[in-house]
């Protein structure tokens, strides 16, 4: 999966566009922060989707406006631009995030490894109306 490093990329723009506080002492690992580390990977799944699937597209400007937010909660939550840089930036968390990803795929019954597979889960997440589903627009 290339998502995490997508969106890697997407929030390097989002810290040159939006400044956050300094970080509060003790805060846990972003990782273990469910409303930031759990929208990362609904947005990573999207990505991936869109990558791998000629026939299903990521909607840029809505995905990169909700990455801007998770950036912002991180942010009101006390994480500085490094901790969530650092985050953001990790080979531990992309492959902990393809993990999660590849696991929920298979557990929604498809093949994470094909294009078939992915477009498939693709248009199955846009019909049910979910947050990945949301982030796709289907072109066929």
């Amino acid at each position: 999966m290339t998502s995490f490093k997508h969106i890697a990329s997407s929030l390097t723009l989002a810290f040159a566009l939006i400044a956050g506080p300094v970080a509060a002492a003790d805060l846990p690992p972003l990782r273990e922060v469910k409303e930031i580390d759990q929208n990362m990977l609904w947005a990573g799944l999207a990505i991936e989707v869109a990558d791998e699937c000629p026939t299903i597209d990521v909607k840029k400007m809505k995905g990169l406006s909700f990455l801007w937010g998770l950036k912002s909660k991180a942010s009101a939550l006390g994480y500085s631009d490094d901790e969530i840089r650092a985050y953001v930036d990790s080979d531990a968390e992309e492959a902990r995030i393809r993990d999660l990803g590849t696991a929920y795929i298979r557990a929604s019954g498809f093949d994470p490894t094909t294009s078939e597979g992915l477009c498939a889960f693709g248009k199955a997440e846009i019909a049910r109306g979910s947050i990945i589903g949301s982030f796709l627009k289907d072109k066929s």
